[in-house]
Formats: C-alpha cells, sequence, structure tokens
C-alpha cells in the first residue's frame, strides 16, 4: 500500500512487516476477518444528552439554585424551620365545657394571627457554573484506494475497519464521560479502615490528579463496603436525589453504582448480606434493564465498568495518583488488553466507584450546520461518526486516490446538581471493608 512519508508503516532490517491496512496475500487469509473488541460501558448509555446552543459562544453559564428550606428570622443563618402558631387565643384543653354538645363555651374566643404572626422566611442561594465547549479529531493512515483493486476480501477488510472506527468512537465518548463526571462529583468518599469520611466541595478536582503527600490520614486504606454504601445512599436521599432515581423498590429511590466487576463481587460477597440479593425479586426500570442488571442491591443497581479507573501511587511519602490503563500501546501502535501493570495488586492498588445520578451533569453536543442565506456546505457531525476525506494535491495526490478516515468528535459538560455525585476511593487489595 502507497502511503505518505512520516506514516506508521514501515519496513525495516530487510523483512516486509505486515503492517497495511488491507492485507494482500491472497490464498493465505480465510473469508472470516477477526479483530479483537473491547467491552462495552453504561458510561455511553446513562450520561443524559442534549444539544449545544447555538449564538451564544464557546464557554456558556449555568445557574444553579441550591435547596431553600424556612428558618424564622429575614436573612437568617440558622435553620429553625417553620414556627406554629395557635390561630386562637386560648388552648382548648384548658377551657371548659359546659355544654353536652362538647361544645367550647369559656374562654372560647375568635382571634385571628396577624400578617406577621408565625411568619418564616426562605433565601435562595444560587451558583453560576461556566462550563464550555471541546472537540476531538481522530484520522486514519492514509489509504490508496487502488490498493483495493488487488487487496484479498476488500469488503471484509473494509468492514472491519469501519468497526474497528466506530470502536474507537464508543471509546472516545466512554471515556470522555467517565472523566467529566469525575470532575463534576461534589463528593470525595476515602474508605479506611477507621474513620472513613465524605469530603464535599470537591467539584472541579479530578481523581487522577489526587495528592495525598506525607497525610496518611486521606489514604484509602480499605475497601468498598456496604456501611460506606449506605452512608452514601442516605445522605443522597436526604438531599432529594431520591426524586429522579433510576428505580423505585418498596418505594425507596434506588440509584445506579458504577464499578468494577470485582467491586461489585466484593459488595455482594460481603458477610452477612449476600442473601439480599439472592432473594430480591424486584422489576428492574426499564431505563436499566438492556444494560444486563436484573437486581438492585440494597439500594443500588451494579453497572459493571471494566474499565474502572485504577491508580498507583508515584512520588515521596504517599505522592500522587496516577491513572494506570487497562490497554497498552505497543511498537506497532495496536491496542492490547492485557495491560500487566492494570490487574498487578502490587501496582494498581487503588480504584475508584461512581454513583451516578442523571442530574449531575448534562452532555450537550452541537448540530451540524448546513449553512445559510443561500450559502450551503457539508456539514459536520461531531458525534464522531467517521468520514472519508479525499484531498487532492498537485504534488501528493494529483489524481485524488489517496485519502484517509475522520471523525470529529464535540462536547460541553454542564454542571447542573453536582452534589449529588459521588466518587469513591477505595484500596480494592485490602481484605478490610470500610468502617
Amino acid at each position: 500500500m502507497a502511503v505518505n512519508a512520516g506514516q506508521l508503516f514501515t519496513q525495516a532490517d530487510g523483512t516486509t512487516n505486515i503492517d497495511t491496512i488491507l492485507t494482500q496475500e491472497a490464498n493465505r487469509i480465510g473469508p472470516d476477518i477477526h479483530k479483537r473488541t473491547m467491552h462495552q460501558s453504561p458510561w455511553v448509555d446513562l450520561i443524559k444528552q442534549s444539544k449545544f446552543p447555538d449564538g451564544m459562544g464557546y464557554q456558556l453559564g449555568t445557574v444553579i439554585y441550591d435547596r431553600a428550606l424556612p428558618v424564622t428570622t429575614a436573612n437568617g443563618t440558622t435553620l429553625a424551620g417553620s414556627t406554629w402558631t395557635e390561630v386562637g387565643a386560648n388552648d382548648q384543653t384548658a377551657t371548659t365545657n359546659d355544654s353536652s354538645l362538647d361544645q367550647l363555651i369559656a374562654g372560647a374566643r375568635d382571634t385571628n394571627i396577624g400578617p406577621q404572626d408565625g411568619k418564616s422566611f426562605i433565601s435562595f442561594a444560587r451558583q453560576l457554573k461556566q462550563y464550555s465547549l471541546q472537540r476531538a479529531v481522530v484520522e486514519s493512515p492514509r489509504i490508496n484506494v487502488e490498493d483495493l483493486r488487488f487487496a484479498a476480501y476488500r469488503t471484509e477488510q473494509l468492514r472491519a475497519v469501519m468497526e474497528a472506527l466506530t470502536e474507537s468512537t464508543h471509546y472516545s465518548w466512554e471515556n470522555r464521560h467517565r472523566d467529566q463526571y469525575d470532575l463534576k462529583c461534589d463528593n470525595y468518599v476515602r474508605c479506611r479502615t477507621t474513620g472513613s469520611a465524605i469530603v464535599t466541595g470537591q467539584e472541579g478536582t479530578a481523581s487522577a490528579s489526587l495528592d495525598f503527600g506525607a497525610d496518611d490520614a486521606t489514604l484509602p486504606t480499605a475497601n468498598i463496603s456496604d456501611a460506606m454504601t449506605k452512608k452514601v445512599y442516605n445522605r443522597m436521599v436526604r438531599q432529594g436525589a431520591g426524586r429522579n432515581a433510576y428505580g423505585r423498590e418498596n418505594a425507596r429511590p434506588v440509584f445506579g453504582l458504577i464499578l468494577s466487576s470485582d467491586a461489585s463481587d466484593t459488595l455482594l460477597h460481603e458477610s452477612g448480606i449476600r442473601d439480599d440479593f439472592r432473594y430480591n425479586e424486584s422489576r428492574v426500570s426499564e431505563l436499566i434493564a438492556p444494560l444486563g442488571v436484573e437486581k438492585s442491591f440494597r439500594g443500588f443497581y451494579h453497572l459493571v465498568d471494566d474499565q474502572a479507573p485504577r491508580y498507583k501511587v508515584s512520588g515521596s511519602d504517599n505522592g500522587t495518583w496516577v491513572r494506570v490503563f487497562p490497554f497498552d500501546v505497543d511498537g506497532t501502535t495496536k491496542a492490547v488488553v492485557d495491560n500487566a501493570d492494570y490487574d498487578d495488586d502490587t501496582v494498581a492498588v487503588y480504584e475508584t466507584a461512581y454513583v451516578l445520578h442523571e442530574e449531575v451533569m448534562e452532555t450537550q453536543i452541537p448540530e451540524p450546520i448546513s449553512g445559510g442565506n443561500g450559502i450551503a456546505f457539508d456539514p459536520i457531525n461531531y458525534r464522531g461518526k467517521f468520514d472519508w476525506k479525499n484531498i487532492p494535491s498537485v504534488d501528493l495526490n494529483p489524481d485524488g486516490t489517496i485519502g484517509f478516515f475522520r471523525g470529529i468528535l464535540a462536547s460541553a459538560s454542564k454542571p447542573c446538581k453536582t452534589q449529588y455525585g459521588y466518587a469513591i476511593h477505595f484500596d480494592r487489595t485490602s481484605a478490610t471493608p470500610a468502617a
């Protein structure tokens, strides 16, 4: 296959590498063209999506109203609830009944409360949160269409190429949504053998950038546990997150919990609580069921993410967390699943699970623009659809036979009720559940 200089396909040491996109050796391969695939993820299906508004620039702001509860003084800072005042001047239990009809006679008065009596106040707290549009461009190597004439099973190979491009789009969106949700989570949960804590005010801080330094009191030392998820569940219900939960069971909300299969197994096999899952006959919501979830477990649907973020520690003392990915890149730029560090209990010790709520964030994707006012041009699909680009060039592509696949992804992550987002950090190698 003819390629431009500087591309990834080379020949070295007199040995021809089989590194062309379309294998051209006929009679050496069968009609079935196979490729490696990556596991699907709930991050693509459950993140709410909407249109990025046109004509408003690249950076937008959204106003978020916090909860408002009554206080007894105007602009008060202490929550005291509502003040209840007797409508009548006398307590009914203190009056005497001189009638056989049990009507109040002695001391009964017809007093009404005034407009200033028993009044409580509600103050509104607002936050202005800004977010911006970002984009990514993915291109395939250059392909000479003349090579298709001699390629073996070119239809099957082109189909495999397109499937690989589609899979790369899925992978990009999956990681985009996971990373952005991590940034929007306002709560971090530190799982420790003693003194586990829910730390608030963490919106905008990525898990991968956490720096524990010399403070051992903040480093996760225990595994994820039912006790810890129960604390999160009860706190979310008090915050009002149950109104738009993914399901309900016994009139109680059921939230989403995205975690690795290992972490899910740890929760399900924790001593004394496995039967809660085994004998659970509740019906899974229609939104969650297509993801393969059959039952809920103690207020959560377990949504397995086989690429759940794992970390190792780098630097002095406890140092900074460094993300360990399940895939690695070898010398031929092929993605491989078996990154040894990802499964190494001595390297990728720490892991993160997320409580998923649809109101934490919203992904906004621009709509294609095809022109206006009599001007038309090719619209761009910003969801990562790969199009064939054949760009003529007098020097490099005079016949227009060399082209490539190009996909563009663009989105803005709108923060909403970030207080409903939780990132649970734990030591996946620990045999001690968080307390």
